[in-house]
């Protein structure tokens, strides 16, 4: 941890020392929690009708017991417009009806904990859908209970006029994310704010530097914005007390407007942390917030360390000819078959946010998102290849995520049609593919019904393949899953060590784990198509799992092309 990051820690927890003690690093089961993120409307179709839902996700209960997973994320299940993938909700009390109701919510839930496996909803706290009964009132004045819900101005910049101007002018306006105002002309304001697309007005937790000049910028202890917190935690309870778990907090950094340096946004995160842990100790609070050192110490359990804003996770994973590998401008990612990548942006921004936060709370590595591509994409695209990535993913730190069907290698799928928003986030959005056939057996819709395309490999990338597979992705991770459970140095809450050397050998990537018993494991992975040694300084030790062809003698590890090896030392 550098020293800027170090005093930068120690002024915020001075700023809110209530904050950063408030319920330690959570829960006791988040310390042996493994995530398995569901995006609902691609896992399973009960009806048949091409979309998944609710009853289809609990007909796959037990395959995610067997995986090893326990807890569950689920993307937004909502009444929604679908103009933005779920998030631009409607109704947040109701369950959309694509998906059922809210006693199939319910069934999920209790169904889950019979299983020993908790539930996480998303929670999407910035904004709603301009179709919001609240949007809806808030437009006709300013005397009703949801005027100040949102942010309303009867004047706006000159740059702001000019990027609703560009707005205009892009293909489809009401799809474009230029500038931050709508052209509403509604009698409660000329303008609204909004933080996605048009439909997305933006709901007013207030500014953190609010300016006389600027009246539509109210201060974060004024009505409006104290009142939306209220709501917030409404949202809360009603979902908590229906036996769901938590949530995943969508744009968890924004809420608070003209906040640069974020302290307005971590107190209000302290305040709901608080609240939590009053009325629902044993919740936990995720974030999509991607800079621990600020999310936890708000009070989140969990943050991302994902490609929002910082390089470490791009660096490990988007190559340049891949779809985000091009938006970051990344010529050589670290885990790409030709070794020429480096572990100095993930180490210097990881390192940093898990020494600062490892007491605190925990980081999380996800394999993939509904937000970006999968592991299986451009050039990684071989059953080994995805392996050492998976082993990398599986042995780290902090709560693992896997993202539904990266346990088998599904494919990101590169230039399918967008759908409700998807944009190029398409392709990681495709149907589960639990079996050989047209639907993957998905659904039993007609193929040109499914939500998006399967690409099953002729069958071979399904569970029922690769459940007869011993040397298969699925059963592979299977294994990882069940020795992360069972080696305490390879838990969530163990410590962590690089052993590489920045300014020398990139590859392989070498780190130890260390229990608080003292037991330890060290990890190799060779992601490259060269064979690599390291020498490592450490004792002998006893290979419990490998991938590909490795060693590990007098200290030295010695990898083949697409390798791992995890050894207790």
């Amino acid at each position: 941890m550098n020293i800027r990051h170090f005093f930068w820690a120690l002024a915020v927890a001075a700023l809110l020392p209530a904050v950063a003690q408030a319920g330690g690093k959570g829960p006791e089961w988040l310390s042996k929690a493994v995530f398995y993120q569901i995006y609902p409307s691609s896992y399973m179709d009960s009806n048949g009708d091409g979309v998944g839902d609710l009853p289809g996700i609990v007909s796959r209960l037990d395959y995610l017991k067997q995986l090893g997973v326990n807890a569950l994320w689920l993307n937004p299940v909502y009444e929604s417009g679908w103009f933005d993938g779920g998030y631009d909700i409607i109704d947040f009390y109701k369950v959309d009806p694509r998906f059922g109701n809210n006693d199939d919510l319910v069934r999920l839930v209790d169904e889950a904990h019979k299983r020993g496996m908790k539930v996480c909803l998303d929670l999407v706290a910035g904004h709603s859908s301009d179709r919001c009964q609240w949007f809806v009132e808030s437009q006709q004045g300013t005397n009703g209970r949801y005027s100040d819900y949102y942010i309303w101005s009867d004047t706006i910049g000159k740059k702001d006029a000019a990027d609703i101007a560009r707005r205009r002018q892009a293909e489809d306006p009401k799809a474009s994310t230029i500038g931050h105002w709508v052209e509403a002309d509604a009698p409660r304001g000329k303008y609204y704010y909004k933080n996605y697309y048009e439909c997305q007005p933006a709901l007013n937790y207030g500014y953190a530097h609010p300016s006389a000049s600027r009246p539509w910028e109210q201060g974060v202890d004024a009505p409006g914005p104290q009142a939306v917190r209220r709501e917030l935690r409404n949202i809360m309870a009603f979902w908590m007390d229906k036996g769901v778990d938590g949530f995943r907090v969508d744009m968890a950094a924004s809420l608070v407007k003209g906040d640069k340096d974020k302290k307005a946004t971590m107190q209000l995160w302290g305040e709901m942390r608080r609240w939590l842990d009053e009325h629902y100790p044993q919740n936990v609070l995720i974030s999509e917030w991607s800079n621990p050192q600020q999310s936890i110490l708000a009070g989140f359990n969990i943050d991302f360390e994902i490609h929002i804003g910082r390089s470490a996770y791009s660096s490990l994973f988007f190559q340049g000819d891949t779809p985000w590998g091009k938006t970051k401008k990344i010529d050589n990612c670290y885990f790409n078959r030709l070794g020429k990548g480096s572990l100095k942006d993930f180490i210097n921004i990881y390192a940093a946010d898990y020494n600062a936060t490892k007491d605190r709370g925990y980081i999380a590595i996800p394999t993939a998102n509904h937000d970006f591509q999968r592991p299986n994409v451009g050039t990684r695209n071989s059953l080994d290849q995805l392996k050492v990535a998976m082993t990398f993913f599986l042995t780290m730190p902090g709560v693992p995520f896997i993202y539904y069907g990266d346990e088998l290698g599904m494919k990101y799928q590169d230039g399918i049609a967008p759908k409700e928003g998807s944009r190029n986030r398409a392709g990681s959005r495709t149907p589960m593919q639990w079996t050989p056939g047209p639907t993957a057996g998905f659904s039993t819709c007609a193929p040109a019904q499914l939500y998006f395309p399967v690409a099953t490999d002729g069958g071979k990338l399904t569970v029922e393949a690769e459940e007869k597979d011993p040397g298969s992705m699925l059963n592979y991770v299977k294994r990882l899953l069940a020795l992360r459970a069972s080696v305490p140095a390879l838990g969530n809450d163990a410590g962590w060590q690089l052993l590489n050397t920045l300014d020398g050998e990139q590859y392989p990537m070498v780190y130890l784990r260390t229990a608080a018993s003292g037991e330890r494991c060290l990890v190799a992975l060779n992601p490259s198509e060269k064979a690599v040694t390291l020498r490592t300084g450490q004792p002998a030790g006893k290979v419990l799992v490998s991938t590909g062809k490795g060693s590990y003698k007098h200290g030295t590890v010695k990898l083949a092309p697409f390798a791992a090896i995890i050894v207790r030392l």
